[in-house]
Formats: C-alpha cells, sequence, structure tokens
C-alpha cells in the first residue's frame, strides 16, 4: 500500500517533554509502527467546514482535527487497563489531516479513494472532522474498498437534507450513503434525535429508506449498549458534538438544547470500541473557533480516549 507523499499535511508534535513518569498519549502514539503498513489503527483528519457553510451552520469545524489531536496528546493512558491501552496507542498511526482539494466534492472523493486500502487491509480508521460532511467522505471508503457498511449515527438531526443546489453539505451525508448509486449502505440508524430539530420530511424519508431512528429521551444506558450488540458487521459510526446538549458542548456547528448529557456520550464511544462490528468511526462538528474554555475540544478529545479504553479491553 503507497499513499501519495503530498496527500496528507503533518500532525502536529507533541508538546509534553517525556518523562517516564507521567507518560502521555501523545508520547506513546505510534511507538511500534515505522508506517502506515504496520499500523492497526489509523488516526486521519479531514478539516473541511465547506458543507457546514453550505448548510448554514457556524464555520470553525475545520480547525477541530488540530485542536482534538493537541487536548488527546494531553491525556494519560488508561491506568485501570495494564499495558493494554498502551499497546493500542503504540500500533496507531497518524497520518495526519488531508488536503485539501478545489471543491468539497473533489476532496470527499479523494479521501474516500485513499482510505479504500487501508479498509480492505483490515485496519480500523478513526477520522477527525471537520463538518458532517466528513461522513460521506468516510463513507465513500466503503464505496471505493468495494465494501457493503452499516451506519450508527449519534446526532441530534437526521442528516438527510436534499441537496443544495446540487451541492453536498454537512446536513447531507446520510442521504448521499442511503442513495448512492452502489448500494453499499446497507442500514442507517440514527440515535439521538431531538423533535425539536427534526422537519418531518426528513422522518418520511427515513421510513422511505426503512432507516431507524431513536429520540434523544429514549436513550437509556441499556438502549445505547443494544444499539451495538444488535449491530451488524462492518459499521460505520458517527459521533456529532452536536448530540451533546450545549451546556456541555457550546463549541459546536449548531448548538443544541436538551441534547445527550457527557455520561451518555461517554458510554457510546465505549461501547463502540468494544464492539466487534465496528470498523472505523468519525468525530465531527467541534468548532473550536467557537468553543468555550476549549470545553467542547477537551470532551471530544475524550471521546476519543473512551473508545480507545473500550477497543484495548476488546483487542489486547
Amino acid at each position: 500500500m503507497t499513499l501519495p507523499p503530498d496527500a496528507f499535511l503533518p500532525p502536529p508534535a507533541p508538546s509534553d517533554p517525556w518523562d517516564p513518569t507521567d507518560l502521555r498519549v501523545g508520547q506513546l502514539l505510534g511507538r511500534a509502527v515505522r508506517s502506515v503498513e504496520d499500523a492497526r489503527i489509523v488516526l486521519v483528519g479531514f478539516p473541511s467546514d465547506t458543507g457546514v457553510r453550505r448548510n448554514g451552520g457556524r464555520p470553525g469545524a475545520r480547525e477541530a482535527p488540530r485542536a482534538i489531536r493537541e487536548a488527546f496528546y494531553r491525556l494519560t493512558p488508561d491506568p485501570r487497563s495494564g499495558k493494554a491501552f498502551t499497546e493500542l496507542l503504540a500500533h496507531t498511526f497518524d497520518l495526519g489531516d488531508l488536503r485539501p482539494r478545489r471543491t468539497l466534492e473533489a476532496s470527499q472523493e479523494y479521501f474516500g479513494q485513499l482510505m479504500a486500502p487501508l479498509l480492505r487491509e483490515g485496519k480500523r480508521l478513526v477520522i477527525l472532522g471537520g463538518g458532517h460532511e466528513t461522513a460521506y467522505a468516510h463513507f465513500l471508503a466503503y464505496v471505493h474498498a468495494e465494501q457493503s457498511v452499516h451506519i450508527l449515527n449519534w446526532d441530534a438531526h437526521a442528516d438527510v437534507r436534499p441537496l443544495r443546489d446540487g451541492r453536498a453539505h454537512s446536513g447531507s451525508p446520510f442521504r448521499q450513503a442511503l442513495t448512492h448509486p452502489s448500494r453499499r449502505c446497507r442500514s442507517y440508524t440514527v440515535a439521538g434525535l431531538l423533535p425539536h430539530s427534526v422537519a418531518p420530511e426528513h422522518l418520511h424519508f427515513l421510513h422511505e429508506q426503512h432507516a431507524h431512528y431513536v429520540w434523544r429521551d429514549a436513550l437509556t444506558a441499556d438502549r445505547i449498549t443494544d444499539l451495538y450488540h444488535q449491530a451488524r458487521a462492518p459499521l460505520m459510526v458517527s459521533f456529532d458534538l452536536d448530540a451533546v446538549d450545549q451546556a456541555f458542548a457550546p463549541g459546536v456547528s449548531a448548538p443544541s438544547v436538551d441534547g445527550m448529557d457527557p455520561e451518555h456520550w461517554l458510554q457510546a464511544a465505549y461501547e463502540a470500541g468494544r464492539c466487534p462490528a465496528v470498523r472505523s468511526i468519525d468525530l465531527v462538528e467541534c468548532n473550536p473557533r467557537l468553543d468555550r474554555d476549549r470545553q467542547t475540544v477537551r470532551l471530544t478529545a475524550l471521546t476519543l480516549w473512551t473508545f480507545f479504553c473500550g477497543l484495548a479491553e476488546r483487542i489486547f
């Protein structure tokens, strides 16, 4: 597998000095791999908010991949997991961020082409967005890998809006996936919907497509676990930070009143790591430009850390 050397911007270097008595994620990431070929987990950024602007949201999400990494790097490995968490970090390769193409559509297509070989080789993908247009680029990786996929989206919105003047945006990724001529999207479930944020036409479209949805007030701890237990492989999971109540996640493209609390949100991330069906995830809609005291950035980094906790428990 050979990736174009100019396809990605390099990730930021960890800022913390090496201290063997106080190790941090950034110091451990990728220690056991020399290249993406050796990795079990591949971390990559899709720094775009063109789709957010097209959808009338608040721009700034393109700054998130770097901000999330910087916060993630400063966290410590989970001391409860023994060597498992450290081993998982050591076998994770960070590709950096995609160098955007001239248009959003070209970037999405290019990203899908680049990620497809990684899926074919059985690597797990962790994608840092970007607006929710990231999820369509994510899906295209399965299309180019010629692999059918099931999708679980944690979101306050269904994100099945029609295209705007024929162009993709942050509210359209799952309509695009469901109607893609390849028919590679085998099922779609969205969990965390808020009744005051979902148009009747969008529910009608979900019914037409035989998709499933769960309202936010129905998301108990048991229901979250069940969504993963019932999942079929391979499963692509999308975590939209606007599913979280704006008291805990103010820095997003479209803040939500009465969204999920951090406990249930982080449970969803942990169960994603533990679920054997999950092949890839994305974290989207974090907006550092509009954040308060890096609150949302830190929650996003903790979401990634919690996913790694679940994954380490299952793999090592």
